[in-house]
């Protein structure tokens, strides 16, 4: 069982930038694709990013391409959710997760066996 456990979340302007941080006990994540959902009131939970166990292929949902950027660090058992140029619409609870899947399921919340509790975003315009 693996353990995973948000952090950095909080209120910015739109323009502003935000770094979330998943730390994973318990377990190593090294084994598994680890990815970010994302979920806003009133709304389904989406993908937001996702990072294969070696770090070689990421996957980004088209809303976020060229403004947030998916890392991990499997020595420290660590994965990270760099969010640039903020928007309203990026408000959210966050979530990290991680599973053993193929790339082609990377996307699908489905797919994960392991989830966080979530950290709030909140952007202000």
């Amino acid at each position: 069982q693996v353990q995973l456990i948000e952090s950095g979340g909080g209120s910015v302007q739109a323009g502003g930038s935000l770094r979330l941080s998943c730390a994973a006990s318990r377990r190593s994540i090294s084994p598994y694709t680890m990815g970010w959902f994302r979920q806003a009131p009133g709304k389904e939970r989406e993908f937001v990013a996702a990072i294969t166990w070696s770090g070689s292929s990421t996957s980004y949902a088209d809303s976020v391409k060229g403004r947030f950027t998916i890392s991990r660090d499997n020595a420290k058992n660590t994965v990270a959710l760099q969010m640039n140029s903020l928007k309203p619409e990026d408000t959210a609870v966050y979530y990290c997760a991680g599973g053993n899947m193929g790339m082609s399921l990377m996307t699908r919340a489905y797919a994960y066996d392991y989830w966080g509790q979530g950290t709030q975003v909140t952007v202000s315009s």
